[in-house]
């Protein structure tokens, strides 16, 4: 995994640049989504290791397939991309840049995983806290799993709070072993 963004992050820091001297940063954001889509499609997974292909021939393919999605500077990206062999580094790429783009605009998305569903206002008092706490705008995706028992299992990036009650039991379990 760490190699995949090693050899990502030069093409998605060079997006980056180049969308955000264009303020196009939300365009480049959906292309490169799209992108990272289709890279993944079994289909086109066989195309890109077709070793008959050459890499314009599957920069070609890749962008029929996305038909008028790409405008011309994304279509030259991918050239490019397909050039240096990295096609199948498209989802890394457009992770990296998804990052990029958040830390420029001060936002962050948080999953919130609860026990119970979580009504409109309970999700608009933890997206302030969590705001307050990360002092960046939280854009807050939220699922449920019952098997926590109560409580909430909140993932911001690198920090995880485990407020569930699944989670408590096992640390008192942890905490009576040892």
């Amino acid at each position: 995994m760490a190699e995949l963004t090693t050899l990502a992050r030069p093409y998605a820091k060079a997006a980056f640049e180049h969308a955000q001297a264009h303020q196009q940063l939300a365009n480049w954001s959906a292309m490169l989504g799209l992108a990272a889509t289709v890279s993944q499609n079994d289909t086109m997974q066989r195309v890109l290791k077709a070793p008959r292909l050459t890499s314009a021939d599957k920069a070609t393919t890749f962008i029929e397939v996305c038909g008028d999605k790409f405008d011309v500077k994304v279509q030259n990206f991918i050239h490019i991309v397909a050039e240096n062999d990295r096609l199948p580094l498209l989802p890394e790429i457009a992770a990296l840049f998804d990052l990029y783009k958040a830390e420029q605009e001060k936002s962050v998305d948080v999953d919130v995983t609860s026990a119970f569903a979580l009504n409109e206002e309970q999700q608009d008092k933890l997206a302030k806290v969590l705001s307050a706490r990360l002092g960046r705008e939280v854009r807050l995706h939220a699922a449920e799993d019952a098997t926590l028992i109560g409580g909430v299992i909140i993932r911001a990036g690198d920090l995880v709070i485990d407020g569930s009650v699944r989670g408590k039991l096992a640390q008192l379990a942890e905490a009576l072993k040892s």
